[in-house]
């Protein structure tokens, strides 16, 4: 456990606790990258529909509706957490949602297009909502200046986890084809192997983790109303969190390029350069070594360098992977940009959470993360579907619509500019000292 040090964490919580926290990212990465990012997207776009014009976008269009979903409920769930203190409970319940959902993605069959979507709108929800309630522990385990390496702590952990379910499935999927079956055969399993993985790890969170908020007096358990009442007191009072506020644009913008590169590298590497399928798997096992690294190193040199210029590094090396990938016609070509994204990967996700852990009240953590939920589902929104929108309207010109996605981290490196960390982290500060008096 010396992994861990105790100098990053607040007083009183444990290395094995912060552990446990890490490994709730090394449970769900499986699911991002074996379902969504190297296995199911292109298994559903080339086996379940068929390979239509139409598959790529009703693959965003699924993916869409569940970010709606999410960006609709998950401020509300924030607000109703801190309330309630009640994050770790509603974890469990998210956990439990995502891998049964996941399982039952194994009876998606070709032709079911439409089961297909369903399952993936319903398993991409409670990940999502589990993704946000875990990111509000973040604050509670780590001090403010080591908030970028505790973050990177979870992030690389989770790339091991997402390179564990992708290696097992890689093995498997291997075996299968040397017997002869096809996708429709091997595929299912995966998606055992993968909710497996994920119920076995998340096992340690739910164990070691420890809910530090406490319930507000006066609220009771059915009061909804009154947090999305908070909610609204929330955004109304903006002004005081301004820089909050300019990171959750930044984010909208930065992390739809991200969601692109998740939700579809596999379908570009396969319909557009050429990849077979386990030569995707192989491709997005590498990716994921490098966006482990990417995501450890950055969390160090973050909190050294500052978070904002970490950040805005990270923008620039996405900027550079989507011209490369869109001007590359070689798969040795396609290996450099899936190498770059995945160091930018890994480290542009750390230096976000970090950020927002900063700029965060510390009494509305989880009310805050689901704001940084809420922008980040926005941006899932705006990327796959303009990519797929782009792809479809142009008849199946997927390079254009890679390119098109630099425009998303330029965006979002304008939108960094006007972010002040110690202003932004002052302001909190005085809400929390507001707060307690």
């Amino acid at each position: 456990m010396s992994f861990f040090s105790t100098d990053a964490l607040n007083p009183g919580v444990r290395k094995r606790e912060v552990f446990g926290w890490a490994m709730f990212d090394f449970a769900n990465s499986g699911y991002t990258t074996v379902v969504l990012t190297a296995v199911f997207a292109a298994y559903f776009v080339g086996a379940v529909a068929d390979g239509a014009e139409w598959a790529a976008f009703a693959w965003t269009a699924a993916l869409s509706l569940s970010h709606l979903i999410v960006m609709l409920t998950i401020p509300a769930m924030g607000a109703w957490a801190d309330q309630h203190g009640a994050k770790k409970r509603l974890l469990m319940i998210t956990t439990a949602g995502c891998v049964l959902a996941t399982a039952a993605l194994a009876w998606v069959e070709p032709g079911a297009v439409v089961l297909g979507m369903v399952l993936i709108v319903v398993s991409n929800v409670f990940f999502a909502w589990g993704e946000s309630l875990v990111a509000a522990f973040l604050p509670e385990l780590a001090r403010p200046a080591a908030m970028g390496r505790v973050s990177g702590w979870g992030w690389s952990l989770g790339y091991c986890g997402g390179m564990l379910a992708l290696g097992l499935s890689l093995a498997y999927v291997l075996w299968a084809q040397a017997q002869g079956q096809k996708a429709a055969e091997f595929v299912p399993v995966t998606m055992f192997i993968t909710a497996a993985v994920f119920a076995l790890a998340s096992m340690f969170t739910l164990v070691l983790l420890r809910e530090r908020a406490q319930p507000l007096k006066g609220v009771t358990g059915s009061a909804w109303s009154q947090s999305f009442e908070q909610l609204r007191s929330t955004f109304q009072q903006a002004r005081r969190y301004q820089d909050f506020m300019w990171l959750l644009a930044c984010a909208t913008a930065y992390q739809g390029g991200v969601a692109v590169a998740i939700t579809l590298a596999a379908i570009y590497a396969e319909q557009v350069i050429g990849f077979v399928q386990q030569e995707t798997m192989v491709l997005i096992f590498v990716l994921n070594i490098a966006a482990m690294v990417g995501a450890f190193a950055f969390g160090y040199w973050q909190d050294r360098l500052g978070h904002k210029l970490a950040l805005g590094i990270t923008l620039v090396g996405w900027v550079v992977t989507c011209i490369i990938a869109a001007i590359t016609t070689t798969k040795g070509g396609f290996w450099y940009a899936a190498a770059i994204a995945g160091v930018c990967m890994g480290s542009s996700q750390s230096s976000g959470r970090a950020m927002a852990g900063m700029l965060a009240p510390p009494g509305q953590l989880a009310e805050f993360f689901g704001l940084w939920t809420f922008a980040t589902r926005v941006a899932s929104i705006i990327g796959p579907l303009s990519y797929g929108a782009i792809t479809w309207m142009t008849g199946g010109n997927q390079r254009l619509a890679i390119g098109s996605t630099a425009m998303l981290f330029v965006i979002g490196l304008v939108l960094l500019i006007p972010v002040n960390m110690k202003r932004g982290r002052e302001a909190a500060l005085q809400t929390a000292n507001a707060s307690s008096c």
